[in-house]
């Protein structure tokens, strides 16, 4: 049985979701229009930072989060603001807005670039 690259799976992914452009997700973000969502790991926090107002959501535990009926379930995704996910370099959230789309999630997308594009153009990040 051969394995599908995940790189075609983040392909797939990125065919059936939403990529919002860095600015428009700074934008929305400072407009306090979205809940924008880290799912990096923690170690990538504390080495790279973070985009101040994220929320952390380790992407072991997004789904679990995101459920209302999960006992791990975090009240800050039960808001109408749009999710914003983002990873590294978007192959990461690419895969879990996908996930979180299938389990019924509406208003989401993923930040195109990641938070590498993110730091790379000069936006605002924070340090621990």
């Amino acid at each position: 049985m051969a394995i599908t690259p995940v790189k075609t799976l983040v392909t797939e992914a990125k065919e059936q979701i939403e990529t919002l452009s860095q600015e428009e997700a700074q934008a929305r973000a400072e407009a306090d229009e979205t809940l924008m969502v880290d799912i990096r790991d923690i170690r990538e926090l504390k080495r790279d930072g973070r985009i101040p107002g994220a929320m952390h959501a380790p992407r072991g535990m997004l789904e679990f989060w995101v459920d209302p009926e999960s006992p791990y379930h975090k009240p800050e995704f039960a808001t109408d603001k749009k999710l914003v996910l983002f990873c590294a370099s978007a192959w990461r959230s690419a895969l879990a807005v996908k996930a979180l789309q299938d389990m019924g999630v509406e208003n989401i997308a993923e930040m195109e670039g990641g938070f590498s594009a993110w730091k790379g153009r000069g936006a605002p990040v924070e340090s621990d």
